[in-house]
């Protein structure tokens, strides 16, 4: 990506992130208090990820999921038995990444780009894989779109932790690499509208067996 896309891009990261931040905020505070009385814990979760040139940073949440003495995975199903009811509304319609716009206004993420991953999968970035951690981490990509009913998948499969690792985790890999070596500010614009109204971008079109 030129350096005149960066700064294109971080201009209109910083300008709809506030404008983002004015609108989506009673709802946030409305999701915020839903969650804070239904699960006594608070609505805010922060995680730890893998953003721009490898630098971890604190990408926030609402809280979708309850702890479980025993579950300790980084991949969510649609089944998984952590997810609390309202969770799984807010996690359906991918308001649970609101306050992501948080962090889009900070500088640790953008509107647009590659999903920030925990730290472990990035670590197995190799070769010109790792060009994807030259740009800020985005709350929606290529990725999103193609894995939209991700954890749907995962549900069906026997082995939901092996399928993510071989199947889903590459073709991310190589959805974010396409995302960089074609990019444009109106193939940001694109995915975005595609985020908020659906459908897919032709790279993403693909097919996952729902079930192995």
């Amino acid at each position: 990506m030129k350096k005149n896309q960066l700064i294109l891009k971080r201009f209109f990261d910083f300008l709809f992130s506030i404008l983002g931040l004015v609108i989506t905020f009673p709802f946030i505070l409305i999701f915020y208090l839903i969650v804070f009385f239904t699960s006594q814990q608070n609505g805010l979760y922060k995680s730890t990820r893998i953003g721009q040139h490898g630098h971890p940073f604190t990408m926030w949440k609402l809280r979708t999921m309850r702890p479980h003495p025993t579950l300790n995975t980084t991949v969510t199903s649609s089944r998984d038995i952590r997810i609390t009811p309202f969770g799984r509304l807010l996690r359906r319609t991918k308001l649970d990444e609101l306050p992501q716009l948080w962090n889009v206004l900070k500088g640790d993420m953008s509107l647009v780009g590659p999903r920030p991953d925990v730290p472990g999968f990035a670590d197995q970035l190799q070769g010109d894989d790792r060009k994807i951690l030259s740009v800020r981490p985005g709350i929606t990509g290529l990725a999103t779109l193609a894995f939209r009913d991700e954890e749907v998948v995962l549900a069906n499969q026997t082995d939901p932790e092996r399928y993510n690792r071989e199947v889903i985790w590459p073709e991310k890999v190589r959805l974010n690499r396409y995302y960089l070596e074609h990019y444009s500010l109106s193939l940001d614009f694109n995915i975005l509208f595609k985020t908020v109204f659906g459908g897919t971008i032709s790279v993403t079109k693909k097919s996952y067996p729902t079930k192995t």
